[in-house]
């Protein structure tokens, strides 16, 4: 449990980070430009380590589910519309928008658990938590 909070966190000190970046490159390069870039310096990174760990576990990938390997596309969305979204908003803004976007969607996913996630029912606790995640976001954007 620990260690899985230590990586939430480091994740959104990464999003963070990440999204200044590519904010700073989509207002020099151009958004899909940056986004090139992101994903190509990724994907040099992860190749790398794929060679390092001779494959990994990639044998196993022809039993996933075929939507599955739409996550790639999902990430060139992610990285493009945080480039364009940081650099025309600014950082504060976007990763507002962003991070409730997500959850809106996220507890929708799991109430009726789509796409394979587990379900998790929406249930008052969570309304009263968008709500006032909403109620933030308009105090953040105003």
């Amino acid at each position: 449990m620990r260690l899985a909070a230590a990586a939430a966190i480091l994740c959104g000190v990464a999003v963070a980070v990440q999204a200044t970046f590519t904010g700073v490159m989509q207002r020099h390069v151009g958004t899909v430009e940056s986004t090139f870039i992101t994903y190509f310096s990724g994907g040099v990174v992860i190749g790398l380590v794929i060679l390092l760990l001779r494959g990994g576990n990639l044998g196993a990938a022809p039993g996933m589910p075929w939507y599955v390997y739409t996550a790639g596309l999902f990430g060139l969305i992610i990285i493009g519309t945080l480039s364009l979204s940081v650099g025309e908003l600014g950082l504060v803004p976007a990763l507002v928008l962003i991070t409730v976007s997500q959850f809106v969607v996220g507890a929708l996913i799991n109430h009726f658990g789509l796409l394979g996630a587990t379900v998790d029912p929406i249930d008052l606790g969570k309304v009263a938590g968008l709500a006032l995640l909403g109620i933030g976001t308009y105090l953040v954007l105003r």
